[in-house]
């Protein structure tokens, strides 16, 4: 029996002696049994010098007076365990050199009392590798963040070029739409101002021819019929240059508003008794205004307007019918109405009314161009104004305009 306890001893001695581990062994008290080559190696101390130390001399001085706190708190309930667990752990050499350590304990009594065995590992290496991989880590995320970066700013420059790319396409297509549409209109403008300027020249022509024929004659009734055809054709060439140049001068953007004050029952009792000399045989103006008389708003437009919308009464209404016009002036608007009771508008010619060109089914055989109430309705605008329409076939139109009125008060 004896001699197999030697041999266990001898055992379990030479494990201390040759282990790579560090070994230590301490009382209850803390002071150092033992100590292992591989441990007096890492600390840098010989046995003589470590045994009998606390084992606070193996920790740095700024953690050494918490550690015996730790220690005496392991005794009161000792099990084997690691050290330190979720903390960095510290050793100090002999020549004040600090370095990691990672320490399991193991408590064992025998009969001279409670000592705890501390296995140390200097991890020393393992933290230099752990914080290359730290490190490499941190790089890599960096990268990936620097790349996702940039793959995101590419992706970004990339949408705002296909974006860009996507407006210039659509301006193109614009652009391409609008040349198509002003080509589609010179065409119709040149078909247009060909016929229409061509009828009344031809008329004149004749009349002249027939004016002087008459008067050799002296046949005055039939001289005085075609002096009217040539004072009607006259004044058709007249509106239709008048149209032409509002149509002109409204694509160059030369519209200028100057309003000023103005009376304007006089002033449109005065355009009312020039679209009379052109009214048809029996047909009468007949104009009204209510409200006040004094407004400040652009004469020239309002004139235009005015000829635009009266002579379209007059050549669309029958003889002896009479067009009937109403201002009425407040503060702040001017209300316009214009009733004829004429062939009128179907429904849907009025969807189109306003464009250019466009001419009513019911009116292909009466003079016109198309431009009127175009020009009408983008003077309007340019005033703040607003045009609506009422209408039915073979029961006359009635076209009311609201206009602002510039005055800052009543007068």
């Amino acid at each position: 029996m004896h001699d197999h306890i030697s041999s266990s001893e001898e055992k379990f001695r030479a494990l201390f002696e040759f282990a790579t581990e560090s070994i230590l062994v301490a009382n209850q008290a803390g002071c150092i049994q033992l100590a292992n080559p591989a441990a007096l190696h890492l600390f840098g101390y010989t046995e003589k010098e470590l045994i009998g130390q606390k084992v606070e001399v193996l920790i740095p001085r700024r953690i050494a007076q918490h550690h015996v706190q730790l220690r005496e708190n392991f005794h009161n309930t000792p099990h084997a365990r690691s050290m330190g667990s979720g903390r960095d752990l510290y050793g100090i050499t002999k020549s004040g050199m600090e370095f990691p350590v990672e320490v399991s304990l193991s408590p064992f009594s025998n009969a001279e009392g409670n000592f705890v065995i501390a296995f140390v590992i200097d991890i020393t290496i393992r933290k230099r590798n752990e914080a290359a991989i730290k490190k490499q880590r941190e790089e890599l995320e960096k990268l990936a963040l620097d790349l996702e970066k940039r793959v995101k700013d590419r992706t970004m420059i990339l949408e705002e070029a296909l974006q860009q790319l996507e407006i210039s396409r659509e301006e193109l297509r614009i652009s391409l739409e609008k040349e198509k549409e002003l080509n589609e209109m010179k065409s119709r403008f040149v078909s247009m101002a060909s016929h229409e300027f061509r009828t009344p020249l031809a008329t004149i022509l004749s009349s002249l021819t027939l004016v002087s024929k008459y008067g050799e004659l002296d046949q005055k009734d039939k001289q005085q019929r075609h002096i009217q055809r040539i004072k009607t054709s006259i004044a058709y060439l007249t509106d239709l240059l008048n149209d032409v140049l509002s149509i002109s001068k409204l694509e160059e953007g030369k519209i200028r508003v100057s309003p000023e004050k103005m009376d304007i029952e006089d002033f449109t009792e005065q355009v009312m008794q020039e679209l009379q000399a052109v009214a048809k045989r029996g047909q009468q103006v007949v104009y009204q205004h209510t409200g006040t008389k004094m407004v400040t708003q652009d004469k020239k437009i309002l004139r235009i307007i005015f000829f635009n919308l009266v002579s379209n009464a007059i050549k669309f209404s029958p003889e002896a019918y009479p067009v009937e016009v109403t201002t009425k002036a407040s503060p702040n608007q001017i209300d316009i109405t214009i009733k004829d009771s004429g062939i009128g508008i179907s429904a849907e010619d009025q969807e189109h009314l306003f464009e250019r060109f466009f001419r009513g089914n019911n009116v292909t055989n009466i003079q016109g161009t198309g431009l009127g109430l175009n020009i009408v309705a983008r003077y309007l605008e340019i005033l703040g104004g607003e045009i609506h329409v009422s209408s039915k076939l073979n029961e006359g139109t009635t076209f009311i305009i609201q206009l602002p009125n510039k005055n800052d008060h009543e007068q």
